[in-house]
C-alpha cells in the first residue's frame, strides 16, 4: 500500500493502523514523492489525498491510471460535495472517502480494493486445513485459532495467495514489509520459522532451496 497525505500525523497514523492489519505500507507527504514511488513500486492500493502540495492529487491519480498497472486508488478529500466526488471518480479513482472518516471504514475499503487489484480471490482463503479470514484478520488450522503477529499473518497470506507457486524471500520482503526493510535482513526466515511452529504438524510451508517457500502439503 501507499499512503499519500500531507498531514503527517494523519498519514503516519493511517499507515500504522493499516500495518496492524498485516499490510506493507509506504508513506509520502506530497504529490512529487508520490509520483516517484508509483513509478518504482507496484502497489496494490494507493490511498491518495486530493489536495497535495507540489503535485496535485488529481495529477497523481491520473499518472497511476495511465501507468496501466494493478494499483487501485482510494481518494481522500475534505470536500463532501457530490461534484467533488464525481470529479475524483472521473479521474479514474476507484473509490472516494471524505474526511473525517471512520478508520474501520477505511480499512474495509482498502481491503476490498486490494482484492480487486489481483485476480479475484475470496476474502476467506482455505487450504490444507488452514483458514485465513482477511476481513476479520483471523487465522485457524483444523479449527484451532492461531495467534499470529501482523508480519506472520502477512507472510501466510502471500504464500496462500500464490496457490502452490514458489514465493521468493525477496517477494515476501516486498509484500509483507515496506520499502525501508533491509534486503539483507533475516526477518523473512525468522517469520517463516515461527509461522511453521504456530501452524504445527504436518508441515504446510516447504522451503525450496535457492528459490523460496511454497505453501501446501505434497
Amino acid at each position: 500500500m501507499l499512503v499519500v497525505e500531507d498531514e503527517r500525523l494523519l498519514a503516519d497514523s493511517v499507515a500504522e493502523g493499516l500495518r496492524r492489519f498485516s499490510m506493507a505500507v509506504d508513506v509520502c507527504y506530497d504529490g512529487e514523492q508520490a509520483l516517484e514511488r508509483v513509478g518504482v513500486h507496484g502497489y496494490d492500493v494507493v490511498v491518495l489525498d486530493r489536495d497535495l502540495p507540489k503535485v496535485h492529487g488529481d495529477a497523481v491519480c491520473a499518472a497511476v491510471v495511465e501507468a496501466g498497472g494493478e494499483a487501485r486508488v482510494l481518494m481522500l478529500t475534505a470536500a463532501a460535495d457530490v461534484t467533488d466526488r464525481v470529479a475524483g471518480l472521473g479521474l479514474g479513482a476507484d473509490d472516494y472517502l471524505t474526511k473525517p472518516f471512520a478508520f474501520a471504514e477505511l480499512v474495509a475499503r482498502v481491503q476490498a480494493l486490494s482484492r480487486r487489484a489481483r485476480p479475484a480471490l475470496p476474502p476467506v482463503l482455505e487450504r490444507d486445513g488452514v483458514v485465513l479470514d482477511l476481513p476479520r484478520h483471523q487465522a485457524a488450522r483444523d479449527g484451532r485459532f492461531l495467534l499470529l503477529s501482523p508480519k506472520e499473518f502477512a507472510v501466510l497470506e502471500v504464500l496462500m495467495r500464490a496457490e502452490g507457486a514458489v514465493v521468493s524471500a525477496e517477494e515476501l520482503l516486498e509484500k509483507a514489509w515496506d520499502e525501508h526493510a533491509d534486503p539483507f535482513t533475516n526477518a523473512v526466515r525468522v517469520a517463516v520459522m515461527t509461522l511453521r511452529r504456530k501452524l504445527g504438524d504436518p508441515p504446510v510451508i516447504e522451503t525450496v532451496p535457492g528459490a523460496g517457500y511454497r505453501f501446501g502439503t505434497p
